[in-house]
Order: C-alpha cells, then sequence, then structure tokens
C-alpha cells in the first residue's frame, strides 16, 4: 500500500476497489480512510479473495454505480448505471459514452507496464457526476510500502 495512495485518498467518504487488491491487508488499510466496496481481479486468490464478488451495484446519493473488474466482461446494459469503475486494464482513463461515465482509476500499487500510479476521485451530487485521475508522484523503481495501522480523525 502506497502511502502516496493513502494521502490522496483521505477524506473520501466511500472508497470502491476494482480487483486486483494483491492482499487483504490493502482493504484493511482502506478501510481506515473510509468504508470499502471491492471487486475480486484477476490477481487477487486466497480465501479473503474468494469473500469479494466479481461485481457489485453501489449507490451513493442519488448515483447509481456498477463495479466490476473487467471492463470487457460486462453483462449488463451500462445505461442501468450513472457510472460504470472497471479497472483490469490499469490504464487510467475517464470518458463518457451514451450517458455513462466509464472510469479506470489505473493503478495505486505496483506500477503496471510503463503505465503512471494513479487513483481517481469520483464526486458525486445527486446523480451528476465527474471524475478525475490523480497521478501519484512516487520515485521510479519505488515500491509500495506497508501503511500504518493508525486512524486518520
Amino acid at each position: 500500500m502506497r502511502p502516496e495512495a493513502l494521502r490522496a485518498l483521505a477524506g473520501c467518504s466511500r472508497i470502491l476497489h476494482a480487483g486486483d487488491v494483491g492482499a487483504c491487508e490493502v482493504l484493511e488499510a482502506l478501510e481506515a480512510i473510509a468504508p470499502v466496496v471491492a471487486v475480486r481481479g484477476n490477481n487477487d486468490h486466497g480465501a479473503w479473495a474468494d469473500a469479494l464478488p466479481e461485481t457489485a451495484d453501489v449507490r451513493i446519493g442519488g448515483a447509481r454505480i456498477h463495479l466490476l473488474h473487467d471492463a470487457s466482461a460486462l453483462a449488463i446494459d451500462a445505461r442501468a448505471f450513472d457510472a460504470v469503475v472497471a479497472g483490469h486494464s490499469h490504464q487510467p482513463r475517464v470518458e463518457e459514452r451514451d450517458g455513462v461515465l466509464r472510469l479506470n482509476p489505473g493503478s495505486a500499487g505496483p506500477r503496471r507496464f510503463s503505465l503512471p500510479v494513479t487513483v481517481a476521485r469520483l464526486t458525486i451530487r445527486g446523480r451528476a457526476l465527474s471524475a478525475e485521475l490523480i497521478e501519484l508522484q512516487v520515485a521510479t523503481g519505488s515500491k509500495p510500502m506497508r501503511p500504518s495501522r493508525t486512524r486518520a480523525k
């Protein structure tokens, strides 16, 4: 768990994780910031990962959000939601298609390929959504650090 990611997520009221969590300790660190909804990614293995769903439908305020790992596995009509959040490619992206916000927050864990290390912030006002990608400033070649177990006030 990168401390830069924890700092970027500070103040969030909810955290959505689109899979490839890596370890249950990551979820514990995120839960210290805000309630977490997470889905299982193709790199999540073990009993803790088996407990994660493949998809989750989340309502925050008036917004309906569908959360899954791989957008290509979307088996429902995305137009039933205000946003679809998926992460499998780790390619950070924010786009709107057919009136639906589609968000890939990228990866805040180990650097994937030559992609930036990112998280996304989703702002919800009623059913109006906006998203921004936040690139974390991490040293080249640095490894994620384990977070402290203290809870922010």
